[in-house]
């Protein structure tokens, strides 16, 4: 049972997290997780961050709707869609300290990927690529939106592009989180049908804040503080990892 201290907490992070998104398009759904995981076990963490991050995303998609490049989520969406069935025949719920390691190593393997081999979103298949590998990393450590980024970094689109693009096709890998997790425990069951419709109406009221912020800031901004966002709240992660998984 959550008790209403751990409901404020959630309540406020996914608000906070939320806007954090909206603005620079990634960190507030690895942040949340993170919080999340500190409050409930896994799979209740999952279900409850994939309900509020497709509320989130997909808010944030529609207000950006015009900058959304379709031929990017057509093929996201097929590479998407076969690694989900692959996994849902699997079935496995990770442990907690490896959804902090995943969480907190991925940035730092990317930034060890070089600028010349980083794949392009834009490329003849790219976004095939990108949806299979999102929705892998995504089913395993709960975010991947620092792996989604590194197809992003070599192309020619614009910020709101970026992040119209990156909000519709994380609501798709985020409703197909839910569907996974769900289904191995009835979401019904996890929270109370208030709590999801609360944390709907928090993500997007964060994500309509930020589109009024990310109109205003530089296309320099946006990618230096995305990166530094990362990278920072990914070696927390790691160390919080580690330091349970060397719990007895």
């Amino acid at each position: 049972m959550l008790t209403p201290l751990t409901l404020a907490l959630a309540g406020i992070s996914v608000l906070a997290t939320s806007f954090l998104s909206g603005v620079v398009g990634m960190a507030g759904g690895m942040i949340l997780m993170g919080i999340l995981l500190l409050l409930m076990d896994v799979t209740a963490a999952m279900v409850l961050h994939g309900v509020t991050q497709t509320a989130s995303n997909g808010w944030r998609a529609l207000l950006w709707r015009a900058h959304i490049n379709w031929r990017i989520i057509l093929g996201y969406a097929l590479g998407s869609f076969v690694v989900f069935l692959l996994m849902k025949a699997v079935a496995h719920v990770p442990d907690k300290s490896l959804v902090y390691i995943a969480m907190g190593l991925t940035p730092f393997l990317v930034e060890l990927v070089p600028a010349g081999w980083r794949p392009d979103v834009m490329r003849r298949g790219g976004s095939v690529l990108c949806g299979a590998v999102v929705m892998l990393v995504q089913l395993m450590a709960g975010v991947a939106g620092n792996v989604l980024d590194i197809f992003f970094q070599k192309s020619n689109l614009d910020r709101k592009t970026i992040v119209a693009t990156k909000a519709a096709s994380q609501t798709m890998a985020h409703v197909q989180r839910v569907a996974f997790f769900g289904s191995l425990s009835d979401a019904g069951d996890i929270f109370p049908l208030w709590i999801y419709g609360g944390s709907i109406a928090l993500a997007m009221t964060g994500a309509s804040l930020a589109a009024l912020v990310l109109a205003r800031i530089s296309e320099a901004s946006f990618r230096s503080w995305s990166r530094t966002i990362i990278l920072a709240v990914s070696a927390v992660y790691l160390a919080k990892g580690v330091w349970l998984l060397l719990q007895p």
